[in-house]
């Protein structure tokens, strides 16, 4: 029996710049642990399935919050509170998708401390992970949920590669369909990557969902203007409006000119290990009219190659739906 209201022993370090967060990850490795807002960290430590010898509370670092523009768009610093960015005036005016986007996350509660970074880079949400099984994505060599007992309502549609949990982030699609890019900075310097590479399906790396290296910090998040002031559309679908995460959401960027869809660029979340992209969808879309007809074969096309499992199958007909609507309702 797991004992859940107790933690073990670990340091505890609070850092006030990077600099610092960074040379005490270079010191402890792979045993050290970078917490934001703390609500997914302490989760992970108060059921023992993660046991770092140090732990880098983050929250301390000033040049990592706050929003400002930049001549190329606006960058968001990823200890940013989701609260924070629901409510910053360049974000509601140019980059409305991700304050809607961020409004639908947990509760107002959890929104106050909970950060960007924190949202878009957590970890899977599947029980069987969670409660410190031994599959794949743990290390070992079974995935429970993908087998004739198995409980996935919950899990993936697309790209499962042994393991078919799918990421639980509600900010992650809309950053997708906004283009951002993340800043990676390490003792050794700084990288920037896009959201194709920051986000990584198991095929890629199954211990992992996204590319951050341990002696990584995520320091903040740049929106380009490129779709600034674009039609955008967001839905999440969840068993409950609070408190919970998506069954499936979708994300959508659109260019629309005179009544015709210019560019697109679409993400849904709940279906695959990362935010997963509708390429196919935005190549359909292309120079097409916006209405009733083109939205319903956008949602169409967007479920082919689906792989339901035993209690998912639900998944097809809501991420088609869901689509359909960006397409449709999407506003400027």
């Amino acid at each position: 029996m797991v004992v859940k209201d107790m933690m073990p022993n670990f340091e505890l370090f609070q850092p006030t710049q990077v600099k610092d967060a960074l040379a005490i990850l270079d010191s402890y490795g792979k045993d050290a642990w970078k917490m934001a807002g703390g609500y997914d960290s302490l989760v992970w430590f108060k059921e023992r399935i993660k046991r770092p010898k140090a732990v880098i509370d983050l929250s301390g670092i000033a040049e990592m919050q706050g929003i400002k523009e930049t001549a190329d768009g606006v960058e968001i610093g990823a200890l940013t509170t989701l609260t924070d960015i629901e409510n910053n005036s360049i974000i509601k005016t140019k980059y409305r998708l991700l304050a809607d986007a961020v409004a639908k996350v947990a509760s107002p509660q959890i929104r106050h401390a909970g950060t960007i970074g924190g949202n878009a880079s957590q970890d899977a949400r599947c029980l069987y992970y969670r409660y410190g099984l031994p599959c794949y994505r743990a290390g070992g060599t079974t995935c429970y949920a993908d087998t004739p007992e198995g409980i996935n309502r919950e899990h993936a549609l697309f790209e499962s590669d042994r393991c078919v949990a799918v990421t639980p982030s509600d900010g992650a699609p809309a950053l997708v369909a906004l283009d951002a890019k993340y800043v990676l900075r390490s003792s050794s310097g700084e990288r920037v990557v896009g959201s194709e590479e920051f986000y990584v399906g198991p095929k890629i790396d199954i211990t992992h969902m996204t590319s951050t290296k341990p002696e990584e910090i995520l320091v903040a998040i740049r929106i380009p203007n490129t779709w600034a002031g674009s039609h955008f559309y967001f839905e999440k679908v969840a068993d409950r409006n609070v408190w919970d995460f998506a069954l499936v959401n979708v994300a959508a960027a659109l260019k629309v000119q005179n009544g015709v869809i210019r560019e697109s660029r679409i993400a849904c979340g709940g279906v695959s290990a990362v935010p997963r992209r509708l390429t196919a969808v935005e190549e359909i879309l292309k120079g097409q009219p916006m209405n009733e007809t083109v939205a319903k074969l956008a949602g169409n096309s967007a479920t082919r190659g689906a792989r339901p499992l035993n209690y998912n199958g639900f998944k097809i007909p809501l991420m088609a739906n869901l689509v359909t609507r960006a397409v449709r309702d999407a506003k400027a």
